[in-house]
């Protein structure tokens, strides 16, 4: 007995409809948690630079323990956990306007925001130390000369690992099924559930990732390479 391929099912019905909302919804996570990551990323990355010790030690526990324990459990632990220790108005509040959504938001951009600080923290490393100190000798303060002088640079370097960390989101943008956000892997679960066709739903959401993973390598591959010609001049 053969199976017979049926892609057409899908373009019946409610099940386009569904799948747009699924990546939307996909959409919607990454670009929120990419926001998150990325202004905690650099603002961790930048209090590290300063040469305190003791925030260099808090902030090194803070990367060591996102870094270390898988997404998924980070994912569980705010939508069960955390919930627990907020006041009961609080918690009732994220209950009431979408806690799935909002708590893996989280939970992925804070995960994320601990391997943006490493990767800005090397970029920085590759910058001559003498532009930091000319920069203090013209009368810039610390947090000037990170704004204006270092971090815009080093943001130039991280291109290629800044990029991966969002492809890396992006994917990681699935585990939020776990916990009943209905972004595009579940949508294919839920046309699976309803159509028993599991290789024509879950391709059509591979080809989906496909699309979108290739169009952000192509995005980051063109800013690259425009940095990188404008550096060159």
């Amino acid at each position: 007995m053969h199976y017979v391929f049926d892609f057409g099912a899908l373009a019946q019905g409610e099940y386009p409809a569904l799948l747009l909302r699924g990546l939307l919804t996909t959409l919607a996570l990454t670009g929120l948690a990419w926001l998150l990551a990325f202004t905690v990323g650099i603002l961790l990355a930048v209090i590290r630079l300063t040469g305190s010790r003791v925030a260099n030690g808090i902030i090194s526990v803070y990367v060591a323990f996102h870094r270390n324990v898988p997404m998924l459990v980070h994912i569980l632990f705010w939508y069960f956990g955390v919930p627990q220790l907020l006041p009961a108005p609080v918690a009732d509040w994220l209950n009431s306007h979408g806690s799935e959504f909002l708590l893996s938001m989280v939970a992925i951009g804070l995960v994320t925001s601990a391997y943006v600080c490493e990767d800005l923290r090397s970029a920085v490393r590759a910058i001559p130390s003498g532009q930091a100190e000319a920069s203090r000798a013209l009368g810039l303060s610390f947090f000037k000369t990170m704004r204006k002088v270092i971090m815009p640079q080093a943001l130039r370097i991280a291109i290629p690992p800044l990029l991966n960390q969002t492809l890396l989101l992006f994917k990681n943008t699935s585990l939020a099924m776990a916990i009943g956000v209905t972004e595009l892997t579940a949508s294919g679960r839920e046309i699976e559930n309803a159509t028993f066709l599991t290789f024509e739903s879950y391709a059509a959401v591979t080809v989906i990732y496909l699309s979108i993973s290739f169009l952000l390598m192509w995005g980051g591959a063109s800013l690259s390479q425009r940095y990188r010609v404008a550096g060159g001049r």
